[in-house]
């Protein structure tokens, strides 16, 4: 007779509990941590933070310490000083500078994400022949380099009446926005079960009630992952914003620091710093709050 085992014997814990540690093993002395995880991980966070420190640091610097690498400590300062902030706040158009960004940022990222929803959608989810080889030249698009299109694109800007104006700025950024935000998006789209729609339209519901109701409440932390691209690239784009603007009212803070503080040969070291600093705080507040969204948006996008 077959004999059935006993659900009450003792069960080998620590056989099993070896079979699934035993590719963590390697980690259970501090030499082998210390080697393998802590210093790698300390590398790569002082490799990371210190340029913000440096940064920091030029921008609290008093003038006869910036250049002074002999008889002062260059990575600290005694005496820090606010003389820069006040100059860029105060002494400046840098609030209204900052405020051209932050609307430039957000016009061209808005423009740019309603149509690659459409577009990346299209492309997953209609079917048409020769959808996957649009979706292939759409993100071949983004490979061009902008420093290419910008001749083209400011003699369409000059013909328009649009040159030296914000606008301008929000009508270029999706050029190189659009391409890549829809091939983002399409990949986090075909993670989404495709039942869900076939469901919903058995049911009677239009293509434009399962875009709203069904996919993009699902494809969230996609549409957060995009914007956080696009936000950040509109926030730092520098040769568009050189190239169309031209007055200082209506200058982006990448251009405006630059040629606010230079005079001819000689860089005002400490004010662009606190410039550079403070305009990058809305972005390290962005990814502060959103980073898990951005990071298990790339993750469903490079899986496809």
């Amino acid at each position: 007779m077959t004999e059935i085992a006993n659900p009450r014997a003792p069960v080998d814990v620590k056989a099993g509990a070896g079979d699934s540690t035993e590719g963590m093993g390697y980690l259970e002395t501090l030499p082998r941590r210390l080697v393998t995880t802590y210093l790698p991980l300390a590398i790569i966070v002082f490799v990371l933070l210190f340029p913000f420190y440096w940064m920091a640091l030029t921008s609290v610097k008093p003038d006869a310490q910036l250049l002074d690498m002999d008889t002062v400590n260059p990575f600290w300062t005694p005496t820090p000083t606010l003389k820069h902030y006040y100059v860029l706040l105060f002494e400046t158009e840098y609030p209204r500078w900052l405020w051209n960004t932050m609307y430039i940022a957000v016009g061209a990222t808005i423009l740019s994400l309603v149509s690659s929803v459409f577009a990346a959608y299209a492309i997953v989810r209609l079917r048409y022949r020769g959808a996957q080889w649009i979706g292939g030249a759409i993100f071949l698009a983004y490979l061009v380099p902008p420093s290419i299109l910008f001749i083209p694109l400011s003699t369409v800007i000059y013909n328009y009446g649009l040159f030296d104006t914000t606008l301008a700025l929000i009508l270029v950024y999706p050029t190189i926005l659009i391409p890549f935000a829809t091939w983002l998006l399409m990949g986090y789209f075909k993670t989404i079960p495709f039942e869900l729609e076939e469901c919903a339209l058995i049911d009677g519901a239009s293509r434009w009630q399962i875009l709203t109701k069904i996919v993009l409440p699902l494809a969230v932390p996609g549409l957060i992952s995009a914007f956080i691209f696009c936000f950040t690239l509109c926030w730092n784009e520098f040769i568009y914003a050189l190239t169309f603007i031209s007055s200082s009212p209506s200058k982006t803070v990448p251009v405006a620091i630059v040629t606010a503080f230079t005079d001819g040969d000689v860089y005002r070291w400490g004010s662009i710093m606190a410039g550079a600093l403070f305009g990058s705080l809305p972005l390290v507040i962005l990814y502060a709050f959103f980073v898990e969204h951005y990071v298990a948006a790339m993750t469903g996008a490079v899986k496809e």
